[in-house]
């Protein structure tokens, strides 16, 4: 029995593992077997791969044609493997040398044709060929720009199973994809500025602590209030990704089939899926192929949820272990597929379903029952792990009470964060956590000082205004707004500051 093979990738979640596509050829009747636990897309590649050769004027082995991917104990999913069984059922009939075909790894969902197609993963899968010694990938030219974005691989363009069979032959020079310019090193302005908020200073301070601490925020108003408007300004004021973290965060949204070609991701991601999406679409998961799910599409960035209430209580409840640990692990009855999720929560809410209770001058037609249940949605264990809750007051009080007439931009409020993390990242560089929002409460009450005068926190604690995690809380806000404020430690300002945004009293006197 003759045998050749090829390369490609199984991806794991977000990491990958080269797989050997090996392919003997034997006597016998035709027919095709592909064993080494296969999905059922995988599966049925046996005859779109058959199809697609023939398709493109070569030749198929007519007798019997075992396919067997190696690790056969590592399960198998995705439409990609078609380059590499093609390519390596063409070797182990000498139509394109044996030799040459074990040296790279192949990418790519093959037409009835012999065209090439993109699949999504390619960043991540291509991560994982560079860290397995592969210095050449054979991909789709549509995706051949988001390849080169892996250092030390060569990316080859193919439009058609013909054309690989030229250069693998000779025929043809293979050609290394290549920019006509360099991708973006900076990240683009932000196109949401928070120079076109106006009014809602408690509200911006509350975005500014929140970016600068990476706390998670809880938005509390009626309709049109502008609780979205805040929300969506709050990545612009983020710092940007670093080189480890725009590889991460475009992975993510490479396997969710994102378009990369343009470069990397340099700006934190946000994601504001609709109330109506399944626990699937939030957390990650898929009937075949597991795939990130919007927290893991937010990672390093800002989750969004507007209407929370409206979200299925189970969908909320799942966040509760992504916020402690920021990663999500899904089980399969194949395995576990992990993925990073370590996001920033903005929740939004209004007060009741019809949105009225209690604002002045609006008439709320819900039942007292009906408002308590809307308010119960959001579990207590979710809202507890909310950092800062702030309460939203409608436009026309919020310029009375705090007149403005040029807001700040947020370029400003970006530089203010930068600082204020540049200061955690001193404070914190013997740890393994980078801001105030990371840090355990263990470490926060035994390794750094706490404020001079504690008795607050005891008093809230006592009354139940606070549980532990509450008071841990506490303690992240009132570092970050010392960092803001360039103090070296906790003042009783501070203090004062973080307990009244945890309590969600910040600005409500207005």
């Amino acid at each position: 029995m003759i045998t050749a093979s090829a390369w490609s990738v199984a991806l794991i979640g977000i990491d990958g593992e080269p797989v050997e596509v090996e392919v003997a050829k034997g006597g016998g009747l035709p027919r095709i077997a592909l064993v080494g636990l296969p999905d059922a897309a995988l599966t049925q590649a046996k005859e779109r791969v058959r199809a697609a050769v023939l398709g493109a004027g070569l030749d198929w082995h007519s007798g019997l044609i075992t396919i067997n991917l190696t690790p056969a104990n590592l399960p198998k999913a995705g439409t990609h493997y078609d380059l590499a069984i093609a390519v390596a059922q063409l070797a182990v009939t000498g139509q394109v040398p044996a030799t040459v075909t074990r040296q790279h790894v192949f990418w790519g969902e093959l037409g009835l044709d012999g065209r090439v197609r993109r699949v999504p993963g390619i960043l991540p899968a291509l991560l994982a060929a560079f860290r397995a010694g592969f210095e050449v990938a054979y991909v789709p030219a549509s995706q051949a720009a988001e390849a080169a974005l892996v250092p030390g691989i060569k990316a080859v363009p193919l439009v058609s199973l013909q054309e690989l069979c030229a250069v693998l032959r000779g025929e043809i020079e293979e050609t290394e994809w290549s920019r006509t310019a360099p991708p973006p090193e900076e990240p683009e302005p932000p196109d949401k500025d928070f120079r076109d908020v106006h009014g809602h200073a408690a509200g911006r301070w509350a975005m500014e602590v929140a970016a600068a601490g990476r706390h998670h925020v809880f938005l509390h108003g009626a309709p049109g209030v502008g609780k979205t408007m805040l929300a969506s300004r709050l990545p612009g004021i983020l710092p940007a990704l670093d080189g480890d973290e725009a590889v991460e965060v475009s992975a993510l949204h490479s396997l969710a089939g994102e378009d990369l070609s343009s470069g990397l991701l340099l700006r934190p991601p946000y994601a504001d899926p609709h109330h109506s999406s399944t626990a699937a679409a939030i957390i990650g998961g898929g009937a075949r192929m597991v795939r990130p799910g919007a927290i893991s599409l937010a990672h390093r960035g800002v989750l969004f949820l507007d209407e929370a209430p409206e979200f299925g209580t189970r969908v909320l409840d799942s966040l509760r272990t992504p916020l402690e640990s920021g990663w999500v692990t899904i089980g399969r009855a194949t395995g576990q597929v992990r993925y990073p999720a370590s996001f920033q929560l903005v929740l939004a809410a209004n007060p009741c379903p019809c949105g009225f209770s209690g604002v002045v001058g609006k008439e709320c037609t819900c039942a007292p029952v009906t408002v308590r249940r809307y308010q119960e949605r959001i579990t207590g264990p979710v809202m507890d792990r909310i950092d800062i809750r702030h309460h939203m007051l409608p436009i026309r009080q919020s310029i009375v009470v705090t007149p403005e007439s040029s807001p700040e931009s947020s370029a400003a409020i970006a530089e203010r964060v930068a600082e204020a993390r540049e200061r955690q990242h001193r404070r914190l560089a013997a740890t393994p956590w980078r801001t105030n929002g990371e840090v355990p409460g263990p470490h926060l009450r035994r390794e750094l000082p706490l404020p001079d005068d504690i008795s607050p926190l005891e008093k809230a604690l006592a009354r139940g205004q606070l549980s532990a995690r509450g008071v841990d809380k506490v303690l992240r806000l009132a570092w970050t707004v010392s960092d803001l404020a360039r103090e070296d430690r906790i003042s009783t300002n501070s203090l004062r500051i973080a307990m009244s945004m945890r309590l969600g009293t910040l600005g409500k006197a207005a």
